[in-house]
């Protein structure tokens, strides 16, 4: 072929056809390979993507935790706006702006906290005790490996390190604690009195006032678009799994998952902790190995435990004598497992060290490991073989509706027939999510998404939790419209008595608080305008008895002067108003604080400081790192 193209190019028409090639070649074909990289990041934070992935993720865990917290207030529509986006993309950018402070300054979460991160998690927990055994077999359910798993959370901790060492570093003084105590307890002479509702003059409102009231404020009158849908609807829980597996069949998967069914050894172990510190200096490192080996010299089986609440640096184990429980191999570190599993029951070790320090060891039991019987394990095998039959079933059929619904985007008719499953239907709701499946805020998105709701497709197949899903599309769908005013003249005549009601209410607080402003007698104002003046003596700002808006306005007034009271206006949510009048203030007696409380205000103002010191933080690793957001791609 080569040879017979050769053949035909001789000659200068042929060296200028090929020259033309070679031209457009360079110019087009070159330049469409180097500009066919497209970029999908959300944000880059340096040279890190967060990519649409870790975008979508994050916003679907906010979701979800929406969801199970507002119950029935739960508003889908909120996590459309921009602002929530954003919001949740921050929160990405300042969790990756925390990791790369952590390489810069070589902070690494301790083994000791992954592991009571893990110990912790009610899940793994057996009457209040970590169990390796459900430990495996909860992530063995989740096709997940103790690996995998201590790495996903020893992630999650990371943007914690930082802050967390920020806070604690946090120093909060006796003195801004007794500035601070003196403010929260400090009391104040108040008198106040509510303005009395003003009754209207004039109540007549005309249609034309109603016609340019109505339009001027339609939005007020609208009723939401809606939609409704038909949709098919796969159910792991309904379907019936008829086979009965043989022991035979039984016997075979327990000889393919015998590991499972196997307990492993089990250790054992008390420790003492001597910490060294991040960054330590060479004399720093040998006065801690001095320390440990001297404690690793004194320890036997009898006082092992009085050493560790006397010498241990591990608070968390300290005071039930180092005791870190059953131990299985990778739980720990390398150097830890190694010098663990290399003990004799009884034995104590020479200092290991670790990221937290140097650990003295007490070995004091062991479990070999074993495997259970099959007849002891027959029912759970067999339970599980029901399960994961269930599942295959449900993935099965989850995936011919994809198929039959995506061949025959237009109508669900064909997937229910070929599957007989059967068409069901919701009533009408709005963005805001309604009843039944239409609670599911993911269903929600995707039914008023462009795809489904204006090109009117089926959807993809919508995961509504585990093994249950479905796919809908447009039933019906009724557009945002403004109630005619026949249907809400009520209504708008209402809205426009209020707002007078609320003009004339507004005009009459402010010719009291002028009258006041200008000396006149405060129970002489009340009593003319009908009303009745409270008097509070040393008021605090948790007083019981006082409306919260007054209270709040009395503690923002300035001190008055001696006999020159300060008077403000206060504006209440149902759009009354009162008159509030400080005549003396008076600082906290701090004298009635206890210890405990200015213990646990310390620690609370602590926490406040280390939350503003480590929003600085970020906001200066913001300033020296190039950060780059596509809001398109949001």
């Amino acid at each position: 072929m080569l040879q017979a193209l050769r053949n035909k190019l001789h000659g200068w028409p042929s060296i200028v056809i090929l020259g033309i090639c070679v031209f457009a070649i360079s110019f087009f074909g070159i330049e469409s390979y180097f500009a066919s990289h497209t970029e999908t990041y959300v944000a880059m934070v340096g040279k890190h993507e967060i990519s649409q992935r870790d975008f979508q993720d994050r916003m679907n865990e906010a979701r979800r935790d929406a969801m199970a917290r507002m119950g029935d207030s739960f508003d889908a529509a909120q996590f459309e706006q921009p602002e929530m986006k954003r919001r949740i993309l921050d929160q990405l950018i300042n969790e990756q702006l925390l990791r790369q402070a952590n390489d810069a300054l070589g902070m690494k979460v301790p083994d000791l906290a992954l592991r009571d991160r893990i110990a912790g998690t009610p899940q793994f927990q057996v009457n209040g005790q970590f169990d390796p055994t459900t430990y495996r077999a909860i992530l063995a359910a989740q096709n997940m490996t103790p690996a995998t798993f201590e790495a996903s959370q020893r992630a999650s901790l990371e943007p914690g390190l930082v802050p967390r060492a920020i806070i604690d570093s946090a120093i909060v003084t006796d003195a801004d604690m007794d500035r601070y105590l003196g403010l929260l307890y400090q009391r104040r002479d108040l008198r106040w009195f509510a303005v009395p509702r003003p009754a209207l003059a004039d109540s007549a409102v005309s249609d034309t006032q109603l016609e340019a009231y109505y339009k001027e404020h339609q939005a007020d009158f609208m009723n939401p678009e809606q939609v409704s849908l038909k949709y098919i609807e796969v159910n792991g829980a309904d379907l019936k799994v008829d086979a009965q597996p043989s022991d035979d069949e039984l016997k075979k998967r327990y000889d393919e998952q015998k590991q499972r069914f196997v307990q492993p050894e089990q250790r054992l172990v008390s420790h003492i902790l001597v910490n060294v510190p991040k960054n330590a200096t060479p004399d720093q490192q040998k006065a801690a190995l001095a320390k440990a080996e001297k404690i690793a010299g004194e320890a036997n089986a009898e006082n092992f435990a009085k050493l560790a609440e006397q010498d241990s640096d591990d608070l968390g184990s300290k005071r039930s004598g180092g005791d870190l429980g059953w131990l299985e191999k990778g739980v720990t570190n390398a150097a830890f497992d190694s010098a663990l599993f290399s003990l004799q029951k009884g034995q104590i070790s020479k200092p290991v060290l670790s990221d937290e320090g140097y650990h003295v060891l007490f070995l004091r039991d062991v479990r070999s490991g074993e495997a259970k019987p099959f007849a002891e394990v027959r029912d759970q095998i067999a339970k599980d073989y029901l399960s994961t039959e269930r599942d295959r079933q449900y993935s099965e059929l989850a995936g011919k509706l994809t198929d039959q619904t995506y061949q025959n985007p237009s109508s669900l008719e064909p997937a229910s027939q070929a599957l007989n499953l059967p068409i069901q239907a919701t009533a009408l709701f709005p963005r805001k999510g309604g009843e039944g499946i239409a609670a599911n805020a993911k269903l929600v998105q995707t039914a008023f998404s462009d795809d489904v709701l204006v090109q009117g497709n089926n959807s993809g197949l919508i995961e509504l939790g585990p093994d249950h899903a479905v796919v809908v599309r447009v039933d019906k769908h009724v557009p945002a419209a403004a109630r005619p005013l026949a249907e809400v003249r009520d209504q708008v005549r209402q809205k426009i008595l209020d707002e007078r009601i609320a003009a004339e209410a507004l005009k009459n607080a402010d010719a009291l608080l002028a009258k006041l402003q200008k000396g006149e007698d405060m129970q002489a104002v009340a009593g003319a305008a009908g009303a009745t003046v409270q008097t509070v003596p040393n008021a605090i700002r948790m007083q019981q008895g006082v409306a919260p808006e007054v209270l709040e306005q009395a503690f923002l007034l300035p001190h008055p002067a001696e006999g020159k009271p300060q008077f403000a206006r206060v504006s209440a949510a149902d759009g009354s108003y009162a008159l509030v009048a400080v005549d003396k203030v008076q600082e906290g007696d701090l004298s009635k604080v206890t210890f405990e409380q200015r213990d646990a205000l310390r620690s609370q103002m602590a926490q406040a400081y280390g939350i503003l010191a480590t929003q600085a933080f970020i906001d200066a690793l913001k300033a020296k790192t190039d950060i780059k957001i596509a809001a398109d791609r949001m």
